[in-house]
């Protein structure tokens, strides 16, 4: 199920990228950033850009969202966050744009890196979704001012299993990894090769 989700976040995006530009594209955006910390159905206007053609088996089944529905939703939603103001998607797959990786982007003094690290640290120390959205939504911010990317599919994919207790500390675990591991990247925020020559 959480390659579902990551691949329903892909298309979603895809979607709403494919000419940012475009009317729709903005206005979807907008209408996605006014929902960043809120509950998924609680602005019925966001139902169609999260809810269509999302396949059954992601769909809540009573009154509560589904895994499956915050995910995405809180991708999205910090998607749209993330892409005001920029020409080019801020969307870029690859595990060096996963989340630890971003973020140890943002550290270019040992001061920067210490209140980085608090922020990546407050953000896997939630109790639930809702904290976490409000969490992320600090580093979102400071990334959309870096300039710097991150990859939406595998956030989609960490917010849905940090929601099953079995994998919560896992997911915490790789964020941590992700932001302590010496990954190169070029200004494009795509792996350089390491090698030594």
């Amino acid at each position: 199920m959480v390659n579902a989700v990551g691949e329903y976040v892909s298309r979603r995006i895809f979607l709403l990228t494919g000419n940012l530009n475009a009317g729709d594209a903005k206005g979807w955006l907008a209408q996605l950033r006014r929902g960043v910390g809120k509950k998924p159905g609680e602005l019925p206007e966001l139902w169609g850009i999260f809810l269509q053609t999302l396949p059954e088996e992601l769909m809540g089944k009573g009154n509560e969202p589904s895994h499956a529905e915050w995910a995405i939703y809180t991708a999205l939603t910090l998607f749209a966050l993330h892409q005001q103001g920029h020409a080019e998607s801020m969307h870029l797959p690859g595990k060096e744009n996963a989340l630890g990786c971003s973020a140890k982007r943002l550290v270019h003094t040992d001061e920067e890196e210490e209140r980085v690290r608090a922020k990546l640290s407050l953000a896997a120390q939630s109790d639930d979704m809702e904290e976490l959205a409000y969490r992320l939504k600090t580093l979102i911010r400071l990334f959309s001012a870096d300039n710097v990317k991150l990859d939406y599919v595998d956030l989609a994919k960490d917010l849905f299993l940090f929601q099953k207790e079995k994998y919560t500390d896992g997911i915490r675990l790789k964020w941590g990894q992700d932001f302590y591991r010496n990954i190169k990247t070029n200004d494009n925020g795509k792996e350089e090769d390491n090698e030594e020559k």
